[in-house]
């Protein structure tokens, strides 16, 4: 069941991506030749005003081919024929419909569980929180002045900035309170400010419905964000990331433990598994790398400055060497989620 679950996220994300792609593509003008999911021998295909729509054999993966992708010019209804900013358009719907995705998936969620408010259950006897005055209840606003609005973001931040020195502002009966926190070290070595957060949830009407929607996917964003940082950083290596078989893997372990509450959390933590991953690939496809959309919008950039075109034949190049460097860092993460299974 939690294979068949991850196929079905994995392939709403993709379809979703492609989606994007496909519906900027015909609305440019660009001719669509073929709109899959999957990769591999063609299970099913049909063609229809033009566009060849296929299901094909393996189950990841998926793909939006328009005539001309890496042409000039080349004739009428080709991508390489069109303007550089329609262009860009067709290449950035992909990523951008995933945080659509990802947003609608949030609504979804938020209007069902509510958002958790930064507000602190506890502050731990002789840690810096509790030293500093901090109490049951104070809500926690900012913190080195990344504005905070979920529970989660605080613990967060005290993870992906061990050892610094926290400016903490905080609200305490309509009043506003400014204090500096010192981490202190764990006898595990950890570097922690004593905060424990409240894990409750609270619902609120349309306006923070939405707004909360929002803010969640740019929580999620954010998380991608720190975690390549410390990746770039060299704190976080390889083995720490997950490839396809490491998010199977999750999702199994999340749906045992959902389907023992009820068949609601499952629906709720799948959505929540859904709104990670969409604005994950919407990030990562973003990244100015050769083969990915982001590494495509880079070119399509510099196309704008200069006034013309990279060459075409050299463009593919750069691309093909970046999309093998990908596919041997997916060797890599596979081989290193198989191990973490054994």
């Amino acid at each position: 069941m939690s294979i068949l679950i991850a196929l079905i996220i994995f392939s709403l994300i993709i379809i979703f991506h492609e989606l994007g792609h496909f519906l900027l593509a015909k609305a440019n003008g660009v001719t669509v030749v073929e709109f899959s999911l999957g990769m591999g021998p063609r299970l099913l295909s049909k063609v229809w005003h033009g566009t060849r729509y296929s299901w094909k054999l393996l189950p990841f993966g998926g793909s939006c081919m328009m005539l001309g992708e890496d042409e000039a010019a080349g004739e009428e209804g080709s991508f390489g024929s069109k303007s550089a900013l329609a262009r860009i358009s067709v290449i950035a719907a992909g990523p951008i419909f995933n945080f659509i995705m990802a947003f609608v998936a949030a609504v979804i969620i938020t209007a069902c569980v509510g958002y958790d408010p930064a507000v602190v259950r506890d502050a731990t006897d002789g840690f810096p929180a509790q030293e500093a005055g901090i109490q049951t209840g104070d809500v926690i606003t900012q913190m080195n002045g990344k504005h905070i609005q979920l529970a989660r973001e605080v613990s967060n931040y005290v993870s992906f900035h061990q050892g610094e020195t926290v400016t903490v502002t905080y609200e305490r009966d309509g009043e506003t309170y400014v204090t500096t926190l010192e981490p202190k070290a764990t006898e595990d070595g950890r570097q922690l400010l004593g905060l424990s957060m409240n894990s409750g949830y609270i619902k609120g009407g349309i306006g923070k419905t939405l707004f909360y929607g929002v803010y969640e996917v740019k929580y999620w964003i954010d998380i991608t964000l720190q975690s390549l940082k410390m990746l770039v950083k060299g704190q976080v290596g390889v083995k720490d990331m997950s490839g396809p078989v490491g998010v199977v893997d999750m999702i199994g372990e999340t749906y045992t433990e959902s389907v023992q509450i009820s068949w609601y959390a499952v629906f709720i933590n799948m959505l929540n598994i859904a709104i990670l991953l969409s604005a994950n690939l919407g990030v990562m496809n973003l990244l100015p790398l050769p083969a990915l959309d982001g590494g495509r919008l880079v070119f399509l950039i510099l196309e704008l400055i200069r006034g013309k075109r990279i060459n075409p034949e050299k463009e593919g190049m750069v691309h093909f060497i970046g999309l093998m460097a990908l596919m041997v860092l997916m060797v890599v993460v596979l081989f290193s989620d198989v191990m973490k299974l054994i």
